[in-house]
């Protein structure tokens, strides 16, 4: 088993800065990817980033890209996400989630991830 532990989060006016966690533990070896995902009220799950825990590969969606970053310390066990000008529109609750080796999916593809995160709350207001 795997287990993530978010931290992190929180209000910013638009054009703001946050940095988010991830801590993983249990069964670490299994994981090839980690990714974070984002939920908006009434909205569906959409991939924000992902990484690939051993080569540092790092995946960003469009929406993000330029303005979010991925990384990942193995030492820490621990995945980070830093948001930079933040808008309105990525309000959202946050989630990490991880991938264990082998099982298919693309990398900011909700599907494939079976360890999530309880998820922290961004609030960005104009």
């Amino acid at each position: 088993q795997v287990q993530l532990e978010e931290s992190g989060g929180g209000s910013v006016q638009a054009g703001g800065s946050l940095s988010l966690s991830c801590v993983f533990s249990g069964e670490t070896w299994k994981i090839c990817y980690m990714a974070w995902f984002r939920r908006a009220p009434g909205q569906e799950l959409e991939g924000v980033a992902g990484i690939n825990i051993g080569d540092g590969s790092q995946y960003h969606a469009d929406p993000v890209k330029g303005r979010f970053t991925i990384s990942r310390d193995i030492a820490a066990r621990t995945t980070y996400l830093q948001l930079t000008d933040l808008k309105p529109e990525d309000t959202a609750m946050y989630y990490c989630a991880a991938k264990i080796c082998g099982v298919p999916g693309e990398v900011l593809s909700p599907q494939g991830y079976n360890h999530w995160g309880q998820g922290t709350q961004v609030t960005v207001s104009s």
